[in-house]
């Protein structure tokens, strides 16, 4: 067959040079998308919210849980209280490596296998931990212990992220940092009930049948419930339109595009040292994180010395009792955060719904201040010829300062880096879990050796000394964001443009 004439001429025209392939079809959510877990029902959104509590709770109980039985488990192996105060901080030195480690899964898999697998070979380690009888393998199954059942923490933040618009996570995210608080004295009042008159086989053995309970609720939410992470719903559609329609041009937005195993834990590994050791404001969310969680695991054992036989004369459930203090002020910190919401939101409408980060410091000026007064009021306090009631109420007002600057650090951190906020944030979890670790083999030195007033008011003088931290970030925030290269990125960016 011969060409026309116009044919001819059309293919002298063309160029000689090979065309340009044709763009990709980028897969996206619609704006009212059902698929979108944005989009979902609000019912389902906190559905999935009240399933992960518990997981999350959990976690913290893992820790604290032990310390009731401390005693107990000391003298079945033979070993000192300080020697067995390693029950409890390998657990929580697991916890600082997981989620570096492990939390990048979900880029691959998708939220719900790692919550189901992690907490899954959690379960087992903790079944495991009931059969033991020397001090080497206990260490060891602790460790892991805590690092497997870390990824469930590091993926609630994710899960939040995933159901709700950036503006809109406060109330979710008011109760995961509730949970996430709150484990370590819930779970110590909790075991004190359960270890009374128990071995600590038998405490680790309720330990894994409510866990599992957790767990199987767990599974039931994320199957009937679905997956939430945004790339990998996409990825799937892309999959199924692919060999549907046959288009090999279907791709996800680049953002979302998998990494390959040595980008993905290359970032994962080195990204939060490297906002560790050039980023002020993840400097200032380290320092107050590692301080106040290594403090709420130095309270297990302090408050057994304090409160226990050789302090006030309590037994095992009346310690766990006194910290009842530090739960209802965790609490109250849940109730307060509504009117530290409601100015944020406030403020954000005065921007032009643009983020406003030093909004997040509003009620935390106030509790960097009451934080080392509280330390103060309990050095003062927790005597035994001071009704009891006392230094427990100060524990209150330090149990509410200690919700309320988490909370700013976590919310503060994730408004000034958005994108890179989980390298930010692993870097501050990192620290505040290795603190967490060792503050309670220090601690307990500490009160050991000084008493109790003198060591509280060495905590008390730390705690002065971070009180500028919220201050220099409500003046200093925006520049401090300016300079930084991953906060900067984002300093244009509305609540439309946060994916």
């Amino acid at each position: 067959m011969t060409l026309t004439e116009r044919e001819r001429r059309g293919n002298e025209t063309e160029p000689l040079l090979p065309r340009p392939e044709t763009a990709p079809h980028i897969v996206t959510f619609s704006p009212n998308d059902l698929e979108d877990p944005r989009n979902w029902p609000l019912s389902r959104k906190w559905l999935m919210v009240a399933a992960i509590i518990p997981i999350d709770l959990s976690v913290s109980w893992g820790a604290s849980g032990f310390s009731p039985a401390a005693g107990d488990f000391a003298r079945d192996v033979g070993v000192s209280p300080l020697v067995a105060t390693l029950g409890l901080s390998m657990y929580v030195l697991g916890l600082a490596f997981g989620p570096m480690t492990l939390a990048p899964l979900s880029e691959y898999y998708g939220r719900r296998p790692v919550y189901i697998v992690s907490y899954g070979i959690f379960l087992l380690l903790l079944l495991a931990t009931t059969y033991v009888e020397s001090l080497g393998p206990f260490l060891v199954l602790r460790l892991f212990s805590g690092y497997f059942s870390s990824t469930t923490i590091s993926n609630f933040g994710g899960t939040i992220a995933d159901l709700f618009h950036h503006h809109d996570t406060g109330p979710a995210m008011s109760w995961f940092l509730w949970a996430a608080t709150g484990g370590s004295p819930t779970g110590f009042v909790l075991f004190s009930f359960i270890a009374h008159g128990r071995s600590w086989h038998a405490v680790f053995r309720i330990m894994f049948f409510v866990c599992l309970a957790f767990w199987i609720i767990l599974v039931g939410a994320l199957y009937a419930l679905g997956e939430t992470r945004h790339s990998v719903i996409l990825l799937r559609r892309a999959m199924t339109l692919r060999r549907v329609t046959g288009d090999e041009q279907l791709e996800v937005p680049d953002e979302l595009k998998q990494r390959g195993p040595k980008q993905l834990f290359g970032t994962a590994l080195a990204r939060p040292f490297r906002f560790l050791a050039s980023e002020a404001i993840v400097q200032f969310g380290a320092l107050y994180n590692g301080f106040l969680y290594g403090l709420s695991f130095l309270f297990n054992g302090a408050f057994h010395m304090i409160f226990g036989p050789n302090g006030y004369g309590f037994d095992t459930i009346g310690v766990g009792i006194c910290f009842l203090g530090i739960v209802v002020g965790i609490s109250l910190g849940l109730l307060t955060n509504i009117f530290q919401e409601q100015h944020y939101k406030r403020q954000v409408a005065q921007a032009g719904h643009k983020d406003v980060p030093e909004a997040r410091v509003h009620h935390a000026k106030l509790a960097a201040v009451i934080l080392p007064v509280s330390l103060l009021a309990f050095a003062l306090t927790a005597t035994p010829n001071i009704h009891p009631f006392v230094p427990v109420l100060a524990s209150a007002f330090w149990g509410w300062s200690f919700y309320t600057l988490i909370l700013m650090t976590l919310t503060y951190t994730e408004d000034a880096y958005k994108t890179y906020s989980a390298s930010a944030l692993a870097g501050i979890g990192l620290v505040r879990n290795l603190a967490g670790a060792g503050f309670p083999l220090v601690g307990r030195r500490l009160f050991a050796r000084t008493g109790t007033r003198n060591a509280s008011l060495v905590l008390m003088a730390i705690a002065v000394c971070l009180v500028p931290i919220p201050f220099v970030l409500e003046k200093r925030g925006a520049s401090l964001r300016k300079r930084s290269p991953w906060a900067a990125a984002h300093e244009d960016e509305d609540d439309s443009d946060v994916e």
